[in-house]
Parts: structure tokens; C-alpha cells; sequence
């Protein structure tokens, strides 16, 4: 038998509603609209999009941070609203974008990683014993448990924000920008222990990020994201060589390069920003897709299966 994937969404959505005022009409978000994929044990999956997409929403949904409007998210093939905050911890961990914000400045190091396992009540011995053998693993020097977030580089306040999230040993990590707030030669040793202990402790991983080069580098599977909708998934070579979606395309000629004289790019997506408030019919994309047919502005586009990948475009 196929074991379960460690991790995976059906038909996920997550509609928030917004008050504009007192004489005011609510109106209803959807920042997340039937998302579903699955990530097999040991994994790498990307996702990817502009902001305001749904990317962050998702992640906090499959931390358990947000209820699910509708459809379901299983670990192990269990649906993570059926466990309690305790075991979901156990199972999932994050690392966010910014480490100096997600740490807390008043506490040493020692106690923002012993934290999570204090509140599963591991004794005393026993979380000083852990937290310098993970402090040691994620490459920080034993002295560092005595210091304060401020007192480190961004690049090791990153490191002891990934020690805590392995702490408790989870079998999931969430890592949502997990390098964009750091330099180009520290995001790429980030990187490298990210993939190291995925190797190492047999984790999977959910990869949010900006940046192209990042996904490429470490993600086996991408999904590309358009106002809460998956719009293009596939293999990350795949994904890279031969995009589908005139999004995925767009995004990918948006990659600034360091070649003098070449300028901005312009990617033909014009300088209408999307509004999840307010989603067009037919083809969610079609107001700034370069290639939109009259059909496109009718017509919802359903998932299609072409070479392996999944694609939301009547013109694919």
C-alpha cells in the first residue's frame, strides 16, 4: 500500500469578511478558493505568487493559526482540525520572514528555544540537554543560549529561529520567506542547512517565497498562486523550463538579472493590481493576461492535466 502524504490539501478556502464602515456593506475576501495538492514524506514544496496571492493564508491554515472556511488539510492522512493545538505542534513547526520579529527580544536564546518543549512539560535536565545539542546542530556555538536576539547577526537570529522550530523534532516545516530578510551570501547558507536537515531528519518542507531562484534551487514541486487560486503546479525543472500559465510565465520573465543595461523588465501585466475583494468572472487573470480571448472573460477555467502538470487556462 502507498503510504499517506505527509501533508495535504483538499479543496482548502478561506474567505475572511471585511467591514468598510457603519452605513457600509461587508464585503467577503476569499484568500484562499479551493486549493488542493499533496506533499509525500520528505518533500519540498513550493509556493509561489505576488503578494496578496493567498500564499501567507495558506501557510497559517496548515499551521492550524486559521480555521479552514471549507475543505480539509490531513497529516498522515488525519485531518489537522481533529487534533489538539499540543499535537499539531508536535507534528508542524514554522519559520517565518523576519527573525528579529518572531523572536522574542526580552528572552536569552537558551529559553526562546527550550520554550515549545517547557510547554509540552519536558523537565528542566532535559531541555538544557536538547537545546545545545540543537543549537550545535543548526551550527550556533553553546555560548549563544546566554545572548539576546539583539545581540546576534540576522543570520544567526534565523538559525535559532530554525532550532526552535525543530525542537520538539517535527516531521513538517512551514517556512514562509525564510531568507528574504537576509543578505545574498547568508540566504544561501540558510538554504544549504535547510536542505541538509531535511536530508538529515527526513523533514518535508512548505517553501513560501518571492524569490524564483530560491524555489528552483530547493523545491521538488512548485504551485503557482493568482487571487487564492493555484493556477499552474508541476515538477520545479518542469515548472522552470517550460512554463504553462501565462502568470507563471510573466513571473518568471519579472527575475531581474545582473546584466548592465538591461533595465526593468516588462512582463505585459500592465498596472492593474488584482483585488481579492473583487474577482473577475470568467478567468480570474484575464484583465491583465497578455493573451486573453473573448472566451477567457466568460469562461472559469477548470484544472487540466497536460505533460504532467496541472494548469487553470483555457489557452494552455
Amino acid at each position: 500500500m502507498t503510504a499517506a502524504p505527509a501533508i495535504e490539501a483538499r479543496d482548502v478556502a478561506k474567505i475572511f469578511r471585511q467591514g468598510t464602515g457603519m452605513f457600509s456593506a461587508a464585503r467577503h475576501v476569499r484568500a484562499v478558493d479551493g486549493v488542493s495538492f499533496a506533499v509525500p514524506a520528505g518533500g519540498c514544496f513550493g509556493i509561489v505568487g505576488e503578494s496578496g496571492c493567498g500564499k501567507s493564508t495558506l501557510a497559517r491554515l496548515i499551521l492550524g493559526l486559521y480555521p479552514a472556511t471549507s475543505g480539509d488539510i490531513l497529516v498522515d492522512g488525519r485531518r489537522l482540525a481533529d487534533m489538539g493545538r499540543r499535537e499539531r505542534a508536535r507534528l508542524i513547526q514554522p519559520v517565518f520572514q523576519d527573525p528579529f520579529s518572531s523572536l522574542n527580544p526580552r528572552r536569552r536564546i537558551r529559553d526562546i528555544v527550550g520554550l515549545p518543549l517547557a510547554a509540552q512539560g519536558v523537565g528542566g535536565a532535559e531541555i538544557t540537554s536538547r537545546v545545545a545539542a540543537m543549537l550545535e546542530r543548526v551550527g550556533l556555538s553553546a555560548e549563544m543560549a546566554g545572548r539576546l536576539p539583539a545581540q546576534l547577526s540576522g543570520g544567526q537570529r534565523q538559525r535559532v529561529a530554525i532550532a526552535r522550530a525543530l525542537i520538539l523534532r517535527p516531521r513538517i516545516v512551514v517556512c514562509d520567506e525564510p531568507t528574504s530578510a537576509l543578505d545574498v551570501s547568508v540566504q544561501a547558507q540558510i538554504l544549504n542547512l535547510l536542505a541538509e536537515l531535511r536530508r538529515d531528519l527526513g523533514l518535508t518542507l512548505l517553501f513560501i517565497s518571492h524569490n524564483l531562484a530560491v524555489v528552483e534551487h530547493i523545491c521538488d514541486e512548485v504551485a503557482v498562486m493568482y487571487l487564492g487560486r493555484v493556477v499552474e503546479h508541476a515538477e520545479t525543472d518542469a515548472l522552470f523550463r517550460a512554463p504553462a500559465h501565462p502568470y507563471t510565465r510573466a513571473l518568471l520573465a519579472s527575475v531581474l538579472t545582473p546584466e548592465p543595461g538591461r533595465g526593468i523588465p516588462d512582463v505585459g501585466l500592465g498596472d492593474t493590481y488584482p483585488d481579492p475583494a473583487n474577482i473577475p468572472p470568467g478567468c480570474r487573470f484575464h484583465p491583465r493576461c497578455p493573451i486573453a480571448v473573448d472566451a477567457c472573460r466568460t469562461q472559469v477555467p477548470q484544472p487540466r492535466v497536460l505533460s504532467g502538470r496541472t494548469v487553470e487556462c483555457l489557452l494552455a
